[in-house]
């Protein structure tokens, strides 16, 4: 009987330490992003290669702005295009990714709040994001999207993917060494 005893203490333990480290690991990325809040930095795309992509050559920046416990947005910027916004968004749910397009002035983009929830599996550096049933709906074609955001354990790279039918579609890489001033 003890043993019996002793056994579920020890099962209780490693449930409770199993769910603790699976809910602490959204919130060690959310906060290792929120590090970087009030700073912007330069990126690249780096695919597709060759400068098959409308972004290639432009100017990309992210700000990381905006931060509290709750949320974090990264306005995205392409060339002298504003309207993009990453907002990363901690709940009981979990982490959620949404892109927010906005006209310049302000108003909604008809296709905007598209994203998903992190599944599971993610990390403390890097969580993928699959597209949610909003996304498909709004987006038929981007329902087998997932977005991976990946910030590099020595806290050198910020990498922003797209995967469409789990082929690579795009990356951005921002060089977190060296903040722009503005």
């Amino acid at each position: 009987m003890k043993n019996l005893l002793l056994l579920l203490a020890v099962l209780a333990v490693g449930c409770v330490s199993s769910r603790r480290a699976a809910t602490t690991v959204p919130t060690d990325f959310f906060g290792r992003l929120g590090a970087l809040c009030n700073q912007t930095y330069r990126g690249k795309a780096v695919f597709p290669e060759g400068g098959k992509d409308p972004f290639a050559g432009q100017l990309l920046l992210m700000r990381v702005q905006s931060c509290s416990d709750t949320e974090i947005r990264v306005p995205f910027q392409v060339g002298e295009n504003k309207s993009r916004t990453w907002v990363f968004t901690k709940s009981p749910q979990g982490l959620l990714l949404k892109h927010d397009h906005r006209h310049p002035d302000g108003t909604p983009d008809s296709v905007t709040m598209y994203g998903g929830y992190a599944k599971a599996g993610g990390t403390a550096y890097r969580q993928s994001f699959p597209a949610d049933d909003y996304t498909a709906k709004l987006l038929p074609a981007a329902a087998t999207n997932e977005w991976e955001t990946v910030l590099s354990e020595d806290q050198k790279t910020f990498s922003y993917i797209l995967k469409r039918g789990g082929q690579l579609r795009f990356q951005a890489d921002f060089d977190l060494t060296q903040p722009v001033v503005q």
